[in-house]
């Protein structure tokens, strides 16, 4: 929502206007020097939206601020043309609306086309929120990470490696949404006042980081070159609930120079629906990407968001430092799920980010069954995972 600044106005009177914290005022406003504001600057207020109202018979601004619990200043700085004293019946006005529930619907098949038009909202209506695109896929979509918080210890979280996976992402969006959502409205969750967290954490996110497998297992192959590929791929079958891949038949999770060779002995040996680690490490753009972002921001911890088994691996040919096990097993204690220090696999994400950085990484294998899991377990495996995410931002 937008305000435009008046004489004597303040980003701190607006805080206390809206009741909305002023670092997340000041942080949706970059380009605003908070201390050399000029009239008729226009200010972006997180966490409001406009809405139009038809002025009754007896109607004030006192009347109608009281009914919607919103101040009198409010009210005369979204309607700046208005004069309270002349209302007339019939006409409309302005009211900020101040949002609280969660405005997106993540509990669907979720591709990478609901994904972008879900962060366009969210970040106009949360603008403290920071997009950027750090890479792109093979087909060229944008391969978008999520900011949000001021604090200097940085936590990764990421979703969809897997294309089958793609529930991950759609939870991962839920938690983005309520914790965007209790900043602005000074609430808890879990107990826990958020505002804290956004002092002291800045959480990485990238959502999806193959999305055009996920568009390939949920909207089928794409016309021309790429999805012809695909189909020779997967032995001329439409059916692609069981890729793992990205579009090019590689492995993403299986990109990383982190005893890359063992795995590319023993899995298959040229583009496959699954497994296929590539002809040598580091050869997609999205895994290029992934490994760029850890390098450039230092991780203090990483998670790994994937399906399916609700176990947590967390440790790589014992680099992994000691503190490591303290976190994994309060992951444990909130979410039931099952910490697992070695296994049998490498070249993922997590074992190159731990063998590279020597910090806490984590792979986190979300709800039982068989991939691609049904949107139906979603409430199950959010609720579990919800003690994950924070646990990561406070342990």
């Amino acid at each position: 929502m937008d305000v435009q600044v008046r004489g004597g106005d303040s980003l701190w009177s607006y805080s206390n206007t809206f009741n909305v914290p002023l670092p997340l005022i000041i942080n949706s406003n970059p380009t605003i020097n908070p201390s050399m504001l000029s009239i008729g600057q226009t200010i972006q207020i997180p966490g409001y939206r406009l809405q139009r109202y038809t002025i009754l018979q007896g109607d004030t601004f006192y009347k109608i601020a009281t009914r919607n619990r919103i101040s009198i200043d409010g009210l005369f700085l979204v309607n700046p043309g208005v004069n309270p004293k002349e209302l007339q019946i019939g006409q409309t006005v302005n009211i900020p609306k101040r949002i609280t529930t969660t405005i997106i619907n993540p509990r669907q098949n979720y591709d990478f086309k609901m994904l972008t038009a879900d962060l366009e909202v969210l970040g106009q209506l949360y603008p403290f929120m920071r997009r950027r695109t750090i890479g792109h896929s093979v087909m060229g979509k944008d391969l978008i990470e999520i900011q949000i918080g001021n604090g200097d210890k940085i936590v990764h979280w990421n979703g969809a490696f897997h294309a089958y996976e793609w529930i991950t992402t759609s939870v991962i969006m839920e938690f983005i949404n309520t914790y965007l959502l209790a900043l602005t409205n000074n609430e808890t969750i879990r107990g826990r006042f958020m505002f804290p967290f956004y002092d002291q954490v800045t959480l990485s996110i990238v959502p999806m980081v193959d999305p055009d497998g996920v568009e390939l297992v949920l909207n089928g192959p794409p016309d021309g070159s790429y999805g012809e590929e695909a189909l020779q791929i997967n032995g001329g079958s439409t059916d692609f609930s069981g890729w793992k891949a990205n579009i090019r038949g590689v492995d993403l999770n299986n990109q990383f120079p982190a005893n890359w060779e063992i795995e590319a002995e023993r899995k298959p040996k040229q583009p496959a629906p699954r497994d296929f680690p590539g002809y040598a490490p580091l050869t997609e753009p999205e895994s290029v990407a992934m490994a760029e972002l850890a390098g450039e921001l230092n991780f203090e911890k990483m998670l790994a968001f994937h399906t399916q088994g609700e176990v947590i691996y967390w440790g790589f040919e014992n680099l992994e430092p000691p503190r490591a096990r303290e976190i994994v097993n309060e992951f444990s204690r909130v979410s039931g799920y099952e910490p697992i220090r070695y296994v049998d696999s490498f070249a993922g994400y997590k074992d190159w980010f731990v063998q590279d950085f020597r910090e806490p990484g984590f792979t986190v294998e979300l709800g039982q069954g068989i991939n691609p899991l049904p949107i139906t377990q979603f409430d199950e495996i959010y609720q579990k995972t919800l003690g994950i995410f924070l646990a990561s931002m406070y342990i």
